[in-house]
């Protein structure tokens, strides 16, 4: 049977530009042996004893040197199945504004950075619940509705 597991957390990260929302996407480089050239957002996987709060802190600044000005615990969770080690993956989702006019030095995990709108951004991820969370990013997070303010937490 296979074994539910959360060991990897994912994050989204946005800035506004004046009245608009951009959403930072990464292409992984082509070195990469798990998904070479895909677009998508900072995901990583927790180490021994850590909470996932903490490890979307870390891995966003691994992954781009980017520290958030904002942070939400987003009510979704990317789910996947991995069938070498039969384990159904549950991801939780944390989204972070950062300040607009900073730009993310990449690890070598990564190649390339976009910053888009919404529309662009969804098209470009791969996985369908990570364009999931990204329509709740932006229906709850940033368009404000009222529980979002519950879910913000100390970035």
């Amino acid at each position: 049977m296979a074994s539910v597991v959360s060991q990897i957390v994912d994050a989204c990260i946005f800035r506004f530009t004046g009245s608009s929302v951009e959403y930072l996407l990464l292409r992984r480089a082509t070195e990469e042996h798990l998904y070479p050239g895909i677009w998508q957002w900072v995901t990583g996987t927790l180490l021994e004893g850590e909470k996932s709060l903490d490890a979307a802190r870390r891995e966003v600044r691994e992954e781009t040197a980017l520290v958030a000005k904002r942070l939400w615990i987003v009510p979704h969770l990317t789910m996947f199945y991995e069938a070498v080690n039969d384990n159904v993956h549950l991801s939780p989702l944390f989204a972070m504004q950062v300040e607009n006019g900073v730009d993310p030095v990449l690890s070598p995990e990564h190649q390339e950075y976009r910053w888009l709108p919404y529309a662009e951004a969804r098209r470009r991820l791969v996985w369908p619940g990570q364009r999931e969370g990204l329509d709740m990013v932006e229906r709850f997070i940033v368009m404000g509705e009222e529980g979002a303010v519950l879910l913000e937490t100390q970035a």
